[in-house]
């Protein structure tokens, strides 16, 4: 394991509309309301903690979002700080302690901070280094086959038998993924061979090469033209 571990939580403008598009696409990804992050030794010792607020310039804060963790624009107009004062300090630090970064649902985070990244001009120290989801590893916690992962306050619920404090604050969020972290690493649900499996975060795969669109391209094409111009024809038919 890496000599430090980044635990990161974001607080956003809204979700993704498609996973798969790239950051520079425009209207498809939020914002970074609220970015949190808190550095550990591998020993379980805080290093430091980072909380701040970026200012809602270039960004509406979707009223679900709002009602999920309680930001306002007003809120963010005063308390805020420019995306890229934000991000630069996120870049130093990954930069500086080359961690494992960890978050829960880290698809989320993960592409939050790359976004947030690609929006301040900075490059995404990110790509370079080793990231673990708690909430993927919560797999041997469910109580029955069906039933998805545990969300955050599910999991510190389960695993300390009492209430998550400050639930939908990315710091309290980021405290509360480090405290599940060291306790699952404890209790042997999180293991090395556990970190090595279980593979880089879903989604913004990489682009696949013109060569191999063409080769593949042409034949699902045609078989879904031929689809539709049979659905058609027994539409004119009836």
């Amino acid at each position: 394991m890496k000599d430090y571990l980044l635990f990161v939580d974001t607080e956003t403008s809204g979700i993704p509309r498609d996973w798969n598009k790239p950051y520079s696409s425009r209207g498809n990804w939020p914002h970074i309301a609220q970015l949190a992050w808190v550095v550990y030794t591998r020993e379980g010792v805080e290093v430091k903690a980072e909380n701040h607020y970026i200012q809602p310039n270039d960004y509406d804060l979707d009223p679900a979002a709002g009602s999920v963790h309680g930001l306002t624009p007003e809120f963010l107009q005063a308390n805020g700080e420019s995306r890229h004062a934000v991000m630069q300090l996120l870049h130093r630090d990954l930069t500086h302690y080359q961690p494992l970064v960890v978050a829960h649902f880290m698809q989320l985070d993960f592409h939050m901070v790359g976004v947030g990244f690609h929006r301040a001009g900075l490059t995404n120290p990110m790509l370079g280094l080793p990231t673990f989801c708690t909430m993927r590893a919560t797999g041997p916690l469910l109580r029955h086959s069906t039933q998805g992962f545990l969300r955050l306050p599910e999991l510190y619920q389960r695993l300390f038998k009492e209430p998550q404090p400050g639930e939908h604050d990315a710091l309290a969020d980021a405290y509360a993924t480090a405290r599940s972290f060291f306790e699952m690493q404890r209790q042997g649900l999180i293991t090395p061979e556990i970190m090595r499996q279980q593979g880089p975060p879903v989604g913004l795969q990489p682009p696949m090469p013109a060569s191999r669109r063409l080769q593949i391209g042409v034949a699902p094409w045609l078989a879904v033209g031929t689809v539709l111009l049979v659905l058609l024809a027994f539409l004119l038919i009836g």
